[in-house]
Formats: structure tokens, C-alpha cells, sequence
């Protein structure tokens, strides 16, 4: 069944385009939530600006990337977290802690944006990735440090 898409979905496609899918999908899931729309003449001319809009949207948000991903290819990030004499963490250092970092020093990257495949627990310098969309990454150094304890500071 063709149905005409009334919002972006990453599986089917964008705004105002015209898929193939099944008919128990339409007719269950697009159709009763307000996702898709019977593709008729009067609901093309409907959609045509909000289309155009959208596009717009998605090629500035495309550009945006493109200059993020050059500017944090190749920075540094520097995280500190505890670890024992052997350098191995008391906890894990993930990509929410990397991207707060590179938040921190001025690059829009996202959490979701960092591409671990676990998360890093020891003390060190790794190369992790970033994945902005599917053909669109960087890479950058994570420098995890140890804690240095305060000496000062008095026992209970």
C-alpha cells in the first residue's frame, strides 16, 4: 500500500515522501497515529510547503554537522576519573562523560553522537570515534586521568 509520510521516521523516510509498505502497517499503525496519509492530489498540494520547509531544516542541520565534525576531528578530550595505583577505574569513564567534555570546550556533539563499543576503564589515551550520521564521523583522543586525591583534607 502507498501512503504518503505527514512526519520525518528515520526507517521509512522524510515529510511528503510517497512509500511502499504493507497494508497492516498502514492501516494499524501510520494511518490511525496521524503518520501517514492516503496519498490523494489535495494531500500532496497540503504537504507541498511543510515539504520544502523540511528540507530546508534537514540541509542546514546537514551543514551543521559538516562543520562540527571538521572543527572536533582530531581534539582532545581530557577526563578525569578514580583509579587505583594499577590505572584501572573505579567505575567507567562513557560517552556521556566525552561529550560533556567536548560540550565544555565548545563543540556541539551529542551524546548519542559518540560511538563506543564499550565503555573505557582504564587510565589512558584512546582513540574514539564520533558518528554524526551514517557517512559523517570524526575521531577523537580521550585522555582518561586519575583523580588526585586532596592530602589536606582531615580524617574522620
Amino acid at each position: 500500500m502507498k501512503v504518503l509520510l505527514c512526519q520525518d521516521m528515520k526507517a521509512l523516510g522524510w515529510l511528503g515522501d510517497i512509500v511502499e509498505v504493507s497494508t497492516g502497517y498502514a492501516r494499524n499503525y501510520l494511518l490511525p497515529r496521524g503518520l501517514a496519509i492516503v496519498p490523494t492530489e489535495a494531500n500532496l498540494r497540503s504537504l507541498e510547503k511543510e515539504k520544502a520547509k523540511r528540507a530546508e531544516q534537514r540541509k542546514n542541520e546537514r551543514q551543521r554537522m559538516e562543520e562540527t565534525a571538521s572543527m572536533v576531528d582530531g581534539a582532545e578530550a581530557v577526563v578525569a576519573a578514580k583509579a587505583n595505583e594499577q590505572g584501572i577505574l573505579f567505575g567507567s569513564v562513557g560517552a556521556r562523560e566525552i561529550a560533556a567534555n567536548l560540550r565544555e570546550q565548545g563543540f556541539e556533539v551529542a551524546d548519542d553522537a559518540v560511538a563506543l563499543a564499550e565503555n573505557i576503564k582504564q587510565v589512558g589515551t584512546h582513540s574514539v570515534g564520533l558518528k554524526f550520521d551514517k557517512d559523517l564521523t570524526a575521531t577523537v583522543n580521550v585522555v582518561v586521568v586519575a583523580e588526585q586525591e586532596d592530602e589536606n583534607e582531615p580524617d574522620d
